[in-house]
């Protein structure tokens, strides 16, 4: 991403709201924003607009301007974090649903990471998998087993 402003977060989420607003018309939802039709139009396809109708649509959308703009530099410190922060940018996803996807992975991150005992686990799709990748996997998990029983108890 270039730009300082988070466009593709404002693109999704003024789309969002045209469509919880009761599938509004994108000459309607410019109406309620107090933006020409072509500068919504423009936002919703990506382009950044200008600072004045930037501000009539985070209005609209009832958000705080800082909200979309990118820090020089995104710093994470846990694997949760860099999860969550690609996730928030996945234009897939509404802003609750990756923030809810954030928590689970959160949860059961902390969960398998505080726990001194083996954690077993079944894969249900690995019906699915080909043999080539199942016996990747298989080899992987092994091989990530191996290397956490090598550990010295004060690093795992």
């Amino acid at each position: 991403m270039d730009e300082p402003v988070d466009i593709e977060s404002l693109a999704r989420l003024v789309k969002e709201e045209r469509l919880r607003r009761g599938r509004l018309s994108l000459r309607a939802a410019a109406e309620q924003a107090e933006v020409p039709f072509n500068t919504l139009a423009r936002v919703e396809k990506g382009d950044l607009p200008d600072l004045g109708n930037f501000r009539r649509i985070v209005h609209w959308l009832g958000l705080p301007p800082e909200r979309f703009f990118v820090p020089p530099q995104v710093r994470t410190e846990t694997t949760p974090d860099v999860i969550a922060h690609h996730l928030a940018r996945d234009p897939n996803l509404s802003a609750a649903a990756a923030d809810k996807i954030a928590s689970l992975v959160r949860d059961l991150y902390t969960t398998l990471a505080e726990s001194s005992e083996s954690v077993r686990v079944h894969l249900r799709a690995a019906q699915t998998f080909r043999p080539p990748a199942a016996r990747k996997l298989a080899d992987l998990l092994e091989s990530m087993q191996a290397s956490l029983d090598t550990m010295p108890d004060d690093e795992s």
